[in-house]
């Protein structure tokens, strides 16, 4: 089952706070929206994916637990982007300065902003040209790194402000580069 687009703005368009009582009040869907105000209902993943989410999340958080440079999040914590589409990336993190200049209110509901460093799993149904266009548009708005993970593939690509993407073919570690400093993401148990 591939994400499913709604538009409903010529019957509502719903504001920051609405959209955010609509996936609070059906916590089993899992939503994101679109710059344009479109709904995208994201189907559960599968085992495989979800076990690879699993691991990356553990190891960038080791990796933040000792280093404490900021906050890590899983798929399921909402990012209110500057040109006002709502995601949540499979796995993100948030330097420490732009998480704590936010107040209680804004850490209690979805971000109000795009996270530093974002990774997209990309699940045997999701689309490669509308996921591709997601982690461009983190980094347009304000992502430093990000790598969308090509299971099938054996593929990562990796996503820099001003830059081509890099696509590498079975890498066995992703260096996390000056945005996460000293992480090395093991693939081991990723690709392989």
């Amino acid at each position: 089952m591939t994400a499913l687009t709604l538009n409903l703005n010529s019957v509502i368009q719903l504001t920051r706070e609405q959209f955010y009582r609509l996936c609070e009040e059906n916590p089993d869907l899992k939503l994101e929206r679109n710059a344009q105000g479109e709904l995208i209902l994201m189907p559960p993943t599968g085992g495989e994916t979800g076990k690879s989410n699993s691991t990356i999340n553990a190891q960038i958080w080791f990796w933040n637990d000792q280093n404490q440079l900021g906050e890590v999040f899983d798929s399921s914590t909402g990012f209110t982007l500057p040109n006002g589409a709502d995601r949540s990336p499979d796995v993100s993190w948030v330097e420490k300065s732009r998480w704590d200049a936010l107040t209680k209110e804004q850490k209690e509901k979805f971000i109000p902003l795009c996270p530093d460093f974002v990774i997209e799993i990309l699940s045997p149904n999701d689309s490669l040209k509308k996921t591709q266009n997601k982690m461009q548009e983190y980094i347009e708005n304000g992502c430093r790194l990000g790598w969308l993970i090509n299971r099938k593939k054996q593929e990562v690509e990796i996503y820099r402000p001003g830059q081509n993407t890099e696509v590498l073919k079975l890498p066995q570690t992703l260096s996390g580069e000056s945005v996460l400093p000293g992480f090395v993401l093991n693939m081991q148990r990723i690709l392989y």
